[in-house]
């Protein structure tokens, strides 16, 4: 640019004068950087729901074995847990291990006991397991995975019994004397893998499906879509809970698994049957409406189960709370419309 403007001025010159051109160099180099853009910044979540918060509480996940008989209907808190796990007991009736971590209703009940398979469902989310009675050696599996163990049987603060109920289905727990027991212990580990937005889950490359029913020996629970949240009943009537309305999910995870003798008896005489939660299996899961099939493995009692895509993909589900139903591959079924 300093030459050619010099060669104008030039140009203009009175006759006679020389015009000195001169070139100017950079000794500097050009550097461009080529690196990637940052990725973006990931949202806070909730651990056990994907769902975006300021501030993750510094308390530990709490399971809780909640009745689910007619006599124990509506129950009383439980529409606030963050995973729900529906399994089959005795008779063929079922019972819930509900585990509550974003958010802890003052109140929950009935509480009942607890049963094999909650050792592997409670282990990985730590924490809390809070039940009333269980045969001794169910009792131990539990404990031997390293869970605080709060029983009513044993004398723990925060249980008592209502006098609107007949024993047994009137055992409640106070959560404040709960979470007390459990004060410096830190929060859970994520257990599902969940999209930024409901628009990620992974459901939604599925089928449409407006229904879900599901049927054990002794129970028939259903959910219905109502295009933001799964509703659920029981044997065709809502589901309701006594402090909040009807029992709602964003995602319901079915998974098939088999069922073996315990070796155990209730005190009725009834066989207790134990759901086994470690190998492989087929599951489906519905979210947004629709259905994806997928797979469940989970290596060991305290390893987090996982979910595949047939592709091998990990699932991701919509953000918000999650209801598993352990549907027995034999003596159960599940169907869709």
């Amino acid at each position: 640019m300093v030459a050619a403007l010099l060669l104008l001025v030039g140009c203009s010159a009175p006759a006679g004068n020389k015009v000195v051109v001169v070139k100017v160099f950079s000794s500097e180099p050009v550097v461009v950087d080529k690196g990637e853009a940052p990725e973006p910044a990931m949202p806070l979540t909730w651990p056990l729901t994907g769902v975006p918060t300021d501030e993750v509480a510094a308390r530990p996940a709490m399971s809780v074995k909640i009745e689910n008989s007619a006599a124990a209907r509506p129950q009383t808190g439980l529409g606030a847990a963050d995973v729900v796990w529906e399994e089959m007991v005795e008779g063929g009736i079922t019972r819930f291990n509900a585990v509550f971590h974003s958010q802890v209703p003052e109140v929950l009940g009935p509480i009942r006991s607890l049963r094999p398979m909650d050792a592997a469902i409670s282990a990985p989310f730590g924490g809390l397991f809070v039940f009333s009675g269980g045969q001794a050696r169910f009792v131990s599996q539990v404990a031997d995975t390293g869970l605080t163990m709060l029983s009513h049987d044993g004398g723990d603060a925060g249980f008592y019994r209502t006098s609107d109920r007949r024993a047994p289905h009137n055992v409640y727990g106070d959560t404040e004397a709960f979470l007390a027991a459990g004060a410096g212990q830190s929060a859970p580990p994520p257990q599902f893998q969940f999209g930024r937005t409901a628009e990620n889950a992974s459901a939604l490359t599925g089928t449409p499906v407006s229904t879900i029913a599901v049927n054990f020996p002794a129970a028939s629970p259903g959910w219905s879509w109502d295009g933001e949240v799964w509703n659920r009943s029981e044997d065709g009537r809502a589901a309701t809970t006594a402090d909040g309305g009807q029992i709602t999910a964003v995602n319901v995870v079915v998974l098939r698994v088999q069922v073996r003798n315990s070796g155990a008896r209730d005190p009725g005489g009834n066989p207790v049957p134990e759901t086994i939660l470690t190998g492989t299996g087929e599951a489906t899961v519905f979210a947004g409406g629709h259905q994806l099939e997928a797979t469940w493995s989970k290596e060991e009692v305290g390893s987090v189960m996982t979910l595949t895509t047939a592709d091998g993909e990990p699932v991701l589900l919509a953000p918000g709370n999650v209801w598993v139903e352990l549907v027995p591959v034999s003596g159960s079924s599940v169907s869709t419309s």
